[in-house]
């Protein structure tokens, strides 16, 4: 152990919360959402104050630093550094006090910004300030970059909104800024200490009358409300300390958008808004060029918009193949160069239609755009999301070039808007870069991005290049060159040449009056670390090339798949915000256990490493110990980074070096098994039901206690079809798989689903062949599935096609059919055409029903209320809503969908001993609670096996498949 080691392992033992310097930890928090990537020395998770004050102690001892972080979604690098990562996400997020008279709220940093709104909600206020990343990013983090958003135009930016905010200042004083008098400030500068040192400088500093016009000649112009170059110094001098205001003077001006390099802040005090209104409408108007769209935004802006977004046809062309936002592409109108977002809000509908009649108006005659569909209600939500899944979905480019971060953040005042964007057109022409704009046209802000290959050293001079010129550009018309996002690494070196070397000078004085040791989140805003160094990738050295059984060629390999991960952290949204991704990050709240986490390691472990087989190491089986293999972030990432295949692939790989366990190989090869317990199902349950047999098998193989083991039915699925003498006449025609689940474990279930489908007419081919594969993968056998995977796609290629379709019960078993084979199968064009015309039998009912082939006259007018769980691989790769849609097939019958994420099962995750308590925790995030709230006479569905079993266990309710359902409600039902 070397002796910063030791340092940290005696510090540790001081700290209550946890201190952790392992190589795995260090590789996670590498990286943040920007292009670089710096070692940290160790990351904390401080639980108090008290950890923090000896966070700083430390640092200052070791001559080492302090990285403040929350979600770690930062654009231009403010969360990396060598020093201590001190991570204050998991401890610190409870709101302190709430005074809804005075619209106040006091929070610590922590707090998710959306969560925030949630609790605000019912008292009708909201935190106005709307980042695209609001399910995940936090206050404090907002604070640190005085984050804006799409509704700044209306709420203003986050430092408008902070009243006070408590610290912790380098020399481990606590101090709490806020508003102060002409009378208050005076007091301040006669306290002995830190304080009154930093009240009296800057005083005499920002008295200077030199001071004062070098800032208003060279900072950005007023009107531009996103500023955030530098320390905010322009910001301080509008108060009656400096000038002729009645504003009271307050340091947390300086503070917000200085990230984390002057204090360290523990609470943070804000003013609410009350709730926009209700009434909304919006105009999505569509552009032929981006010229005639920013020509535009000036004549808009005239209207009391709501907000004012734009996407380019790069980000619309993304969303093209993104599974969760092709949805949300209705209102795209042909192939537009640019959509502008025009959102008004009113009292009533009726005067948000005279607003959206004037607005269309001076679309007509001011403005070049050649369509202007108009959204309500839930369309508008579909459009912000296709928006905001903008930053994410630009990481989701094949190859190794990127649209990088780096002159995205500039804003200028509206008036030039049109002009800056055309000359910052031309300097792209010059670097013959095709780049992206989106945002904030409203605010004056278009986000910009050059598309760079950051792993060749001529690409590397180009993102310097292009952001000098830049600079040069924005200078010209005194904007901003960072308008949200900070400055970071990537724009700090460029401060200086922003607001001229008088006033660089001075915020060099202001950072060292606050931090004389330079250990607060340095290189950042002055003296700053090089835009071009601690990249990512080092330039010139070729990407590792990994063979691997599954087929990763449509990212490029399993590097570059990782690599598409950029860092922005959707996978880090709570089961509040919905969806399903991370499963196992909302049990726990650790980083580590995050998709990105998982992505961000297995890029530095593979890239890195010397060992023969890149995969064997410790630290990636630790950071996908964790991993359900939900696929959620196959749909739900923007980048569509499938961390269920990079672990499948992990798990083989390190397999070959450290060998598979008994426990693996039984769940592997669970159909064998359960194709051997039918031969004897009696001995088979028997044994199982015993206390004393059972407890032997679950403490040999390490199969959790309190886990009911599955029961084997007593007459296979095959069987019972094959001894079945129900012949339609019809030229309806399906193929059913007879997954491993139904066949033995669930016949009922399947039986069901055979004489549902002939009860309605249906033609139920069978045919001879493998199981699905699904243990196979998911436990990494994947040479295994291989075999698997090839046998069927041979069986099945000459039997599907689109008329005669196959249709699987159990989700995971059917759906590998559109997933996973794709990536093992050897003939591609068969597993592909085979894959087009597979489906869930929910899905082929709900396609049935909508044809006219099915109809609700064929089922009970009885009523029935049904509350609906869907499989995760349903959500991800298919879809719920045919289910609900299947249920509500009946008349009388009522469903809603529980809003759950993962069940927490997984298959074999949920029955093994050191999974168990995180499998449940996943199941009381939100199904559980459902399940328990419903009374008896509501109806469980849900279409997994695993999810049936896990409701079963943690709530002792009896959940049923829709199609057993819906076979109850045939009014003329086989027995």
């Amino acid at each position: 152990m070397s002796e910063i080691e030791h340092r940290l392992k005696d510090l540790s033992t001081r700290l209550e919360g946890t201190l952790h310097y392992d190589d795995l930890h260090k590789a996670i928090y590498a990286t943040d959402a920007s292009v670089y990537r710096k070692i940290p020395t160790a990351i904390a998770y401080p639980k108090t104050t008290d950890d923090i004050k000896e966070l700083i102690a430390f640092a200052t001892r070791n001559k080492t630093s302090i990285i403040p972080r929350t979600a770690g979604t930062s654009l231009a690098g403010q969360c990396v550094g060598d020093g201590i990562i001190v991570d204050v996400s998991r401890h610190f997020t409870n709101i302190l006090n709430f005074d809804k008279n005075a619209k106040t709220i006091t929070v610590q940093p922590g707090i998710i910004r959306d969560e925030l709104n949630r609790f605000l909600k019912e008292h009708g206020l909201f935190f106005g300030p709307n980042t695209s990343t609001s399910n995940r990013c936090m206050i404090g983090g907002m604070v640190g970059n005085n984050s804006s958003g799409s509704t700044s135009i209306k709420y203003g930016v986050t430092r408008d909104k902070v009243l006070s905010l408590k610290t912790i200042m380098a020399d481990g004083t606590e101090l709490t800024f806020g508003a102060l008098s002409e009378k208050e400030y005076q007091e301040k500068e006669g306290v002995s200490g830190i304080e009154g040192v930093i009240h009296s400088k800057l005083r005499a500093w920002l008295s200077e009358k030199n001071t004062q016009e070098e800032i208003l000649k060279e900072f950005p112009k007023q009107t531009i409300h996103r500023r955030n170059t530098g320390y905010a110094v322009d910001a301080l001098l509008q108060n009656a300390i400096f000038a002729d205001s009645e504003e009271r003077f307050n340091m947390c001006k300086l503070l917000a958008g200085s990230e984390g390099t002057l204090a360290f802040t523990t609470e943070i005090t804000l003013q609410l808004d009350d709730l926009p209104l209700e009434e909304t409408f919006m105009v999505a108007a569509h552009f032929n060029s981006i010229d005639d769209c920013m020509q535009s935004v000036v004549h808009l802006m005239k209207h009391d918009l709501y907000t004012c977004e734009m996407m380019d046809r790069v980000i619309l062309d993304c969303t093209k193949n993104n599974t969760l936002q092709a949805k949300n592409r209705f209102f795209v109108n042909g192939d537009p160069k640019a959509i502008l977002l025009l959102e008004v809000r009113g009292n009533t509908k009726l005067q948000c239609e005279a607003k959206v009649e004037k607005l269309l108006v001076t679309l007509k005659k001011r403005t070049k755009s050649y369509a202007n569909p108009i959204l309500y209600g839930e369309q508008i939500d579909q459009a912000f999301e296709l928006r905001q899944a903008g930053l994410g979905l630009l990481g989701n480019m094949v190859g190794d070039k990127k649209a990088v971060a780096c002159i995205e953040d500039t804003a200028v005042a509206i008036e030039d808007l049109a002009d800056y964007i055309y000359e910052f057109s031309q300097i792209m022409k010059k670097y013959d870069q095709d780049a992206v704009y989106y945002a904030h046209a409203g605010a004056g802000e278009i986000h910009l991005r050059p598309i760079l290959n950051l792993k060749k050293s001529e690409d590397v001079t180009l993102f310097r290049k292009i952001t000098t010129d830049v600079a040069h550009l924005v200078k010209k018309y005194k904007g901003s060159m960072s308008g949200e996002h900070g400055d970071g690494i990537v724009r700090a070196e460029f401060i200086e040449k922003m607001i001229g070397s008088e006033n660089y000078q001075l915020l060099r004085k202001i950072k060292y009056l606050f931090d004389p040791n330079n250990i607060l989140n340095p290189g950042k805003i002055v003296d700053p670390f090089k835009m071009d160094e601690d990249l990512r990738y080092q330039p010139d050295r070729p990407t590792v090339e990994i063979d691997t059984i599954l087929d990763f060629s449509d990212s490029e390999g399993i590097v570059r798949l990782a690599e598409k991960c950029n860092g922005s952290g959707d996978c880090r949204k709570t089961a509040k915000a919905g969806g399903t991704m991370c499963p196992s990050y909302r049990a726990t709240l650790n980083e580590k256990d995050t998709t990105r986490a998982r992505a961000n390691a297995l890029r530095e472990f593979l890239t890195n490493t010397e060992n023969k087989n890149k995969f064997d190491q410790k630290e990636l089986k630790e950071v996908f110990d964790l991993c359900l293999s939900c696929k959620a972030c196959a749909s739900e990432c923007p980048s569509n980074v499938d961390v269920a295949s990079l672990k499948a692939e992990f798990q083989y790989q390190y397999q070959k070096v450290n060998g598979k366990s008994l426990r693996s190989k039984l769940f592997a090869y669970n159909d064998k098994m359960n194709r051997l317990g039918s031969t004897s199902p009696w001995l088979y349950n028997t044994s199982l039901k015993s206390k004393f047999f059972s407890g032997i098998v679950k403490k040999s193989l390490r199969i959790a206690e309190k886990r009911s083991l599955p029961l084997i039915s007593s007459i296979s699925l095959e069987k019972y079809i094959q001894n079945s003498k129900n012949e339609v006449i019809t030229n309806k025609k399906i193929y059913l798989f007879i997954d491993e689940f139904s066949n033995f474990l669930d016949t009922p279930l399947g039986i069901d689903a055979y004489h549902l489908l002939t009860d309605l007419g249906y033609e139920v081919c069978t045919t001879k062949h493998r199981e699905s594969g699904r243990a196979m993968i998911s436990k990494g056998y994947l040479k295994e599935a291989k075999t698997i995977a090839n046998k069927n796609v041979s069986i099945f290629k000459d039997l599907i096609a689109e008329n005669v379709p196959l249709v699987g019960i159990e989700p995971s078993a059917i759906l590998t059919f559109k997933d996973e084979y794709l990536r093992l199968a050897d003939d591609k064009e068969a597993a592909k055409s085979i894959a087009e015309n597979t489906l869930l039998i929910d899905e082929f009912l709900d396609k049935e029903i909508q044809k006219g082939a099915i109809t609700s006259d064929q089922f009970t007018e009885d009523s029935l209320k049904i509350k609906f769980h869907g499989h995760c691989h349903q959500k991800a790769l298919a879809n719920q809503l045919c289910s609900f849609n299947v249920l509500n097939l009946p008349k009388n019958y009522t469903v809603t969908i529980i809003p759950s994420g993962c069940c927490g099962m997984a298959g074999s995750f949920g029955y093994e001993k050191e999974h168990y308590d995180i499998s449940i925790k996943v199941g009381e995030q939100t199904l559980f609670p459902a399940v328990r709230k419903t009374n008896g006479d509501t109806i469980i569905a849900a279409t997994g096996t695993s999810c049936r079993h896990q409701i079963k266990d943690g709530t002792d309710r009896e959940a049923l498949h829709p199609v057993t359902i819906l076979r109850r409600a045939l009014k003329t039902a086989t027995n």
